[in-house]
């Protein structure tokens, strides 16, 4: 594969990653697959959203940012903060409905944060949080399927019965790599724990998401939100330097900085979501919350009021702009209009006969285009008609077989993007990018049977005695290893449920009967559909 598709791809998968150092990328690849392995289990069944399940024990998330992105002593961190707000020079208002804040560490933006929050001077039953995914790929918003979040200031619980409302509807999703280690959202939870008390939180991470998604979740929140909720977006501006990407110019770099960081709040205060974004397409403005604020300012009437209540960036703190982020503080003043809900839209997704061919040809037909052109297509390019049926967010690997041999195969456990797009992308992985395997050349495609396993969301079962050999893929969890097998591994090793929980247990890298004491489970099932 030559150096220009490499590159490509690499963009691609890493589209959005404003701090690199401080992220991780999860690509998932396929669990239990061998070389004499299939793809998945030729058990049929119906591909669905988690649904609105509350969890039924209590299920904590840690934060990950203690000792990295603020202090390490729970004393410590709040005088931290402490002085933040001592420091914000505002007048406390009491009909603050949104922020934007800053989510660097807090030793560069802890500060401009504390402006916005101390702005906000009443308490809020509910916060809600929206910020950008740095780590994980996905076209989709992410909730949480937990019950708390916990930081060095102690637990806080999450708002479930709005999280159930919000997984009613296909662009939110429950993504959990997306929330354990992302801090755009994580890192305002400390500043609201320490002047906010009895709340509920609901952490939102967005995906590199398109306008239509956009505009989808704005009237989605828009009538949830209710007097009691105060909603943050988590963004910071303009990142500048090589190490972004983005060095439109050499000179004047202070002056230019702030000049595309104020062109992008003058939409934000004349709450222009679509205007925000092509100004922002057209300036390549690096604003890594883009996504969030342009949901937000789709949540909001005519009669909002925005302030901008403080301003910096990293390159004026610390006299280095070869390397520099930029930090603001907003607020906006009203009442969310009093809307219905939106009511989830009710589709015929059942996949036909003929979507499952389309598909596969979409599959074959993107193995092909990156061999003749080394980039990456779109579906209008291969000549296949995209069908309702293909578009909702789903989760799904795709298998390569050599003479019925595997030759490669990888794919997304949760839904993380439109099927369509999912194929197209995890066709150009299992064929590229499984490690396992060298890169699939032109010339051995005629000998190529592509196979397509679309998963269901995998969900929680009590114990281990839960799960069914042959009909269950299974996903183990223990002391932060992981491990996954599909559905047809343990019949095709001829294993049963002990055999199978050994070999899982040293994937995971874990000891063989680790599985039997202090692991947890979730479950999925795979519809399986290929090439004859």
């Amino acid at each position: 594969m030559n150096t220009a598709f490499r590159k490509l791809v690499t963009e691609r998968i890493l589209c959005g990653l404003m701090i690199l150092t401080e992220c991780v990328f999860l690509l998932i690849y396929i669990g239990g697959c061998r070389k004499n392995n299939g793809a998945a289990s030729k058990h049929s069944a119906p591909v669905e959203n988690e649904g609105a399940t509350e969890p039924v024990a209590k299920t904590v998330l840690p934060s990950m940012l203690a000792g990295r992105w603020y202090a390490a002593d729970a004393n410590t961190l709040r005088e931290q903060i402490k002085g933040f707000f001592e420091k914000a020079n505002v007048q406390p208002k009491d009909n603050v409905i949104a922020l934007i804040l800053p989510h660097a560490g807090y030793s560069f933006s802890g500060e401009i944060a504390a402006y916005g929050v101390k702005t906000a001077a009443r308490q809020y039953k509910r916060i809600v949080v929206i910020g950008p995914s740095h780590g994980t790929r996905m076209e989709v918003l992410s909730v949480p399927r937990v019950t708390h979040y916990e930081t060095l200031l102690g637990q806080v619980p999450l708002d479930v019965e709005f999280i159930d409302k919000l997984l009613k509807y296909p662009v939110f999703q429950n993504v959990p790599v997306a929330h354990k280690y992302e801090h755009s959202v994580q890192i305002e939870l400390p500043l609201f724990q320490y002047c906010q008390k009895d709340f509920k939180f609901v952490p939102i991470v967005a995906g590199q998401c398109s306008p239509e998604t956009i505009a989808e979740a704005g009237a989605i929140l828009k009538g949830l939100v209710d007097e009691d909720t105060l909603v943050i977006v988590s963004s910071d501006f303009v990142h500048y330097g090589q190490s972004y990407g983005y060095v439109p110019f050499r000179e004047n770099i202070p002056e230019r900085i702030k000049e595309i960081d104020m062109g992008a709040y003058e939409y934000i205060a004349r709450l222009d979501s679509e205007g925000f974004l092509e100004y922002r397409r057209k300036r390549g403005a690096t604003i890594c919350g883009y996504v969030p604020i342009a949901i937000l300012l789709r949540m909001m009437d005519e009669t909002v009021k925005a302030e901008l209540l403080r301003y910096t960036t990293s390159g004026e703190l610390t006299g280095d702009y070869s390397r520099s982020v930029s930090y603001l503080s907003a607020a906006f003043y009203g009442r969310w209009a009093k809307c219905t809900e939106v009511e989830p839209e009710v589709h015929n997704t059942e996949l036909t006969e003929e979507d499952k061919k389309q598909l596969l040809i979409l599959a074959r037909r993107t193995i092909d285009y990156v061999l003749q052109k080394g980039s990456v297509p779109e579906p209008s390019e291969l000549g296949v008609e995209i069908t309702d049926a293909m578009k909702p967010p789903l989760a799904v690997f795709v298998t390569l077989k050599k003479n019925s041999q595997l030759r490669g195969c990888i794919g997304d456990i949760y839904p993380q993007r439109p099927l369509y797009k999912s194929v197209i992308m995890n066709a150009i992985y299992a064929s590229f990018r499984d490690k396992r395997f060298t890169e699939v050349k032109k010339e051995e495609c005629d000998d190529i049977k592509i196979e397509i396993s679309i998963l269901t969301v995998p969900k929680p079962v009590a114990s281990a005695n839960d799960i069914r050999i042959g009909v269950d893929g299974v996903v183990l969890y223990k002391d932060g290893q992981s491990a996954l097998f599909l559905p047809q591994v343990a019949t095709e090793q001829g294993w049963d449920l002990d055999e199978m929980l050994t070999h899982l247990s040293l994937k995971a890298r874990l000891p063989g009967d680790a599985w039997k004491t202090g692991a947890s489970f979730r479950t999925f099932q795979a519809h399986v559909f290929g090439e004859e």
